[in-house]
């Protein structure tokens, strides 16, 4: 099995989308919140040290006697504070602190531009923020001269990084907080994205049901908007593609019936004197009465077609008993030797026996000419429907056909186009169900075989 950790689902992906953009986007406002915090705090601290630095040193500075000795430095250390370290060439003075707040990068600056310097280092676990600073003389006339005194003190960042901590922790705490409401956006958002896009797929499956009147209204001015008046105008067109396609048949159809006429007063002369010809007058003359027996079926079944087309196929409804029309169907075209038929008496329906007839001729000729015997033509009742049911013993009907038994003119095996039949008694059937105000469906024995189920309703009535 694949692993997909990204979800596949266009509404799981556009939420994951949104919400990951939110977090992210918290994530770094909450992390460039806590740098710009941190250096401000620290800048702030550094400031107020090199004040506070510079004022100590400011107001003992008078009393220092150059060049100093090391009491000198000792009382400018003390007057600075703890962490201090004072330097004087080679004398030193440090408090008994541990710490010895210099470094050579510091010390290296405080000697190179002779001013305030500063740097921030950890020192046992904990952060520090040095400054270092020289001790200038000014002369009366203004020169200043450095006097070779250098002061090093560090203080304890520990109180900034806290507070720096905090309002790190409240952002995170307000992207947290923002989640929820990124995924109630993230869903209202896909909702509003998604449904035209849920509409248009409707649409599309209409249009592929057969049904080429589904439209779907364009809404607002964006691409989906582009995409539905696209789909509009394809249904549209191929709507009249279809129109043209049924009135053509319908015309030439019925342009056919009176040369066909004709044609079969031929046959039928033609088929009288066929019994006195030689054989292959005799075979040429078979053939061509069985092409056009044929043929005139083709146009009788797209004459049929055309009426459910155009919605002017009728009933003509009569109370009829059930196993006795579909005994009465097998027994006209001489099937009863070859159908085991299980019909329960008494079953009234009312139904146009000319079309009940269709249906079961169809679906029994079928099952003859593409199944294997034996075939069996079960009728059972409930309460709301009739069922009849035609089942062979063959291989049944190929996974890749199922969809299309009912389609016209669709041949299973595109290596025979011309099996015998139109193309069409399926669907003929289908559209004579439907005109009573049933359904017929097509499957698969579990044993092997083919299946079409009649459904027919028992409360039809006079339209």
């Amino acid at each position: 099995m694949t692993w997909r950790p990204w979800p596949r689902g266009l509404r799981a992906r556009l939420v994951v989308a949104v919400v990951l953009v939110t977090v992210l986007g918290a994530t770094a406002a909450a992390w460039a919140s806590a740098r710009s915090a941190r250096s401000a705090l620290v800048d702030s601290a550094r400031q107020r040290l090199a004040q506070t630095v510079a004022g100590q040193i400011g107001a003992i500075a008078p009393e220092l006697t150059y060049p100093p000795d090391q009491g000198t430095l000792d009382r400018l250390r003390a007057a600075v504070g703890p962490n201090t370290l004072v330097t004087y060439r080679n004398l030193r003075s440090a408090d008994d602190t541990g710490t010895e707040p210099v470094t050579g990068a510091l010390r290296s600056a405080v000697r190179a531009r002779h001013l305030i310097a500063t740097q921030v280092v950890t020192a046992g676990g904990r952060p520090f923020l040095l400054v270092g600073t020289p001790i200038v003389i000014t002369a009366p006339d203004g020169a200043r001269t450095s006097s070779g005194i250098e002061v090093y003190t560090g203080r304890d960042l520990t109180d900034v990084e806290g507070r720096v901590d905090d309002l790190t922790r409240s952002a995170a705490y307000t992207a947290a907080l923002a989640l929820p409401l990124a995924v109630l956006l993230a869903l209202l958002a896909a909702r509003s994205v998604l449904r035209p896009v849920r509409e248009l797929r409707d649409t599309a499956r209409r249009l592929a049901a057969g049904d080429l009147g589904a439209r779907s209204p364009p809404q607002g001015a964006d691409e989906l908007a582009d995409l539905a008046v696209t789909v509009n105008e394809m249904a549209e067109s191929l709507q009249r593609m279809q129109a043209d396609a049924r009135r053509f048949a319908a015309d030439v159809s019925h342009e056919l019936r009176t040369p066909l006429s004709t044609l079969m007063a031929v046959v039928d002369v033609l088929a009288t004197a066929a019994a006195g010809m030689d054989s292959d007058a005799r075979e040429s003359s078979q053939l061509a009465i069985a092409e056009t027996h044929r043929l005139v079926a083709l146009v009788e079944d797209l004459m049929e077609v055309s009426r459910f087309d155009a919605g002017t196929a009728r009933l003509r409804l009569e109370d009829v008993d059930v196993a006795g029309a579909v005994r009465g169907c097998l027994r006209a075209r001489g099937w009863l030797d070859r159908v085991e038929l299980v019909a329960p008496d008494g079953v009234v329906l009312r139904l146009d026996p000319r079309r009940l007839d269709v249906i079961v001729a169809n679906l029994v000729g079928n099952a003859l000419s593409h199944g294997e015997p034996p075939v069996r033509v079960q009728v059972s009742v409930s309460r709301d429907q009739v069922r009849i049911e035609v089942a062979d013993s063959g291989p049944g009907l190929p996974q890749d056909v199922l969809p299309h038994v009912f389609d016209r003119f669709y041949k299973a095996d595109t290596a025979r186009p011309r099996t015998p039949g139109s193309g069409l008694g399926l669907a003929i059937a289908l559209e004579n169900a439907r005109l009573h105000g049933g359904d017929l469906t097509a499957g698969n024995i579990a044993g092997g075989g083919a299946r079409f189920t009649l459904r027919l309703p028992r409360n039809q009535e006079d339209g």
